[in-house]
C-alpha cells in the first residue's frame, strides 16, 4: 500500500516472523546464545518462554535458518494433541508413516530412525512451538522420548517454546522428572525504552531502498509506553502510523501524529483503551502461584479491517483528486490537439488576409476584421507558443 510512497522495498512492520528483521536486543541475543549452547551440548530439554508477541517465533526462525546441513529438524506447531496424537505427529513430521501401527511399533520405528540419523552423522532436533497447549500427559510423553539415547548423548534434542503458562505446567508435581531434565531455560522480557527506539528504526533501515526514514525519539517513547515494549504491539502501532501518514501524505512522525494514531487504534478496537491495567511483573511461576490470564494481542485479521476503516476516507479523497487532475490534463491535451489540427487546416486553405481566425475551445470560424470580437481571439503566434509548450510537456493551464 505505502511502500512506494516511503521508498521501501516491503512493509517493515509486518506481523509475520521474518528472521531478516530480528533486532538483536540484549535479551534476544542472550536467548539465541542459550539456544546455541543447548544445541551444541546436546543435553536435556531447552525451554524458551515469553509473553504473547515477544518475538519467540522470530527468534526460533532465526535459529533454524542458521543451522548447518547436518541437522534434521521436526517442528510441531499444532499442539492441541493427546499423547498418542503427539507421537504420530512427530513421526509424520520426520517422514515416518504411523498408519496402522501400535504404540510399541511406533516407538520402535522412531528409535530406528534416530539411530540411522546418528550413524549418518546427523543430529535430530524436535521443536515444539506453542508448547503451553500440551497436556501434562503429552509433556510426560516427551520426557519418555528423551530417554532415547546412546551411552554418551541424546538421540533426540527437544526445544519447547511457549507462553508463560508453560512454566506453570512445568512446575506441576507430576512433571518433576521432566523438570530435572531441563538444562537450558530462558524467559524473554519486553523491550526497554531505548531498545524500542532502536528496534523501530532498525526495521525501517532494513526495509529502506534509499536513505532510511526514522521515527524521532518523542514518537518512539510514546509507542513504548503504549506497547509496554512488546514487539508485536510495536509493529501494529508503527504499521498503522505508516498507513495514516500515507493517507495524509506525511513523512515525518512527531508525537502529535502518534497520539492521533493511538487514539484511532483505540477507537476502532485494535488496541484496548489506555486505561487498561498493565500486566504486573511476576517472578517465575510455581504450582502454588496461579497466573492470571493475559490480554491477547490483536491478530492481523482484526487489525487490517480496522485500519482500512480508519484511513478509508482520506485515501478515497486523495485518489479522487488524482483522478480529477488526470481528467483535466486529458481534456487540455485533447483541446490543444484539436486546435493544432484546425490551425493546420486553416493555414493550408490560405484564407483571405482580411479574415481573422477565431478559436473557441477547439472550434474555428472566420469573421471580418470589423466584426465585433465577442469570443476569445488567439493569434497564430500565441497558439504556436502554447503548442510548443505542450510538446515540451509544460502545463498550459
Amino acid at each position: 500500500m505505502y511502500e512506494r510512497f516511503y521508498n521501501l522495498r516491503e512493509r517493515p512492520f509486518a506481523l509475520s516472523p521474518d528472521p531478516e528483521y530480528l533486532y538483536p536486543s540484549r535479551v534476544h541475543q542472550e536467548a539465541l546464545d542459550y539456544l546455541r549452547y543447548g544445541l551444541e551440548s546436546q543435553a536435556g530439554f531447552i525451554v524458551i518462554t515469553g509473553e504473547i508477541g515477544s518475538g519467540k517465533t522470530t527468534l526460533l526462525q532465526t535459529l533454524l535458518r542458521n543451522l548447518d546441513s547436518h541437522t534434521t529438524v521436526g517442528r510441531i506447531v499444532n499442539t492441541m494433541l493427546e499423547p498418542r496424537e503427539l507421537l504420530e505427529t512427530i513421526m509424520i513430521d520426520f517422514g515416518i508413516d504411523p498408519t496402522g501401527r501400535s504404540k510399541p511399533m511406533l516407538l520402535r520405528d522412531l528409535s530406528q530412525f534416530l539411530v540411522d540419523q546418528r550413524l549418518a552423522g546427523r543430529m535430530v532436533l524436535l521443536v515444539i512451538d506453542e508448547a503451553q497447549n500440551l497436556s501434562l500427559a503429552a509433556l510426560e510423553e516427551l520426557r519418555m522420548l528423551s530417554n532415547l539415547e546412546t551411552e554418551k548423548s541424546k538421540l533426540l534434542q527437544i526445544v519447547m517454546v511457549g507462553q508463560p503458562d508453560l512454566r506453570d505446567k512445568l512446575a506441576a508435581a507430576e512433571l518433576e522428572q521432566l523438570r530435572q531434565r531441563i538444562t537450558v531455560s530462558y524467559h524473554l522480557p519486553p523491550l526497554e525504552i531505548d531498545e524500542t527506539a532502536n528496534y523501530i528504526n532498525h526495521r525501517l533501515r532494513r526495509a529502506a531502498l534509499g536513505a532510511p526514514m526514522e521515527f524521532p525519539r518523542e514518537a518512539t517513547d510514546l509507542i513504548h509506553g503504549r506497547s509496554r515494549g512488546v514487539p508485536r504491539i510495536i509493529n501494529v502501532i508503527c504499521d498503522a502510523a505508516l498507513v495514516f501518514g500515507y493517507a495524509e501524505e506525511r513523512r515525518v512522525f512527531d508525537a502529535a501524529t502518534i497520539r492521533d494514531v493511538l487514539a484511532e487504534l483505540e477507537m476502532t478496537g485494535v488496541l484496548p483503551g489506555a486505561g487498561a491495567p498493565a500486566p504486573a511483573s511476576r517472578p517465575p511461576a510455581t504450582a502454588a502461584q496461579p497466573r492470571p490470564a493475559q490480554p491477547l494481542a490483536p491478530p492481523a485479521t482484526v487489525y487490517a479491517p480496522a485500519l482500512r476503516t480508519a484511513a478509508a476516507a482520506a485515501l478515497d479523497e486523495r485518489e479522487a483528486r488524482i483522478r480529477q487532475r488526470e481528467q483535466e490534463l486529458a481534456d487540455q491535451r485533447r483541446i490543444l490537439a484539436e486546435e493544432y489540427r484546425l490551425l493546420r487546416a486553416q493555414r493550408q486553405s490560405a484564407p483571405d488576409a482580411s479574415q481573422v481566425v477565431v478559436a473557441d475551445h477547439g472550434k474555428v470560424r472566420l469573421r471580418a476584421p470589423d466584426a465585433p470580437n465577442t469570443r476569445f481571439q488567439a493569434p497564430p503566434e500565441t497558439l504556436w507558443t502554447r503548442l510548443k509548450r505542450f510538446m515540451l510537456g509544460v502545463s498550459t493551464s
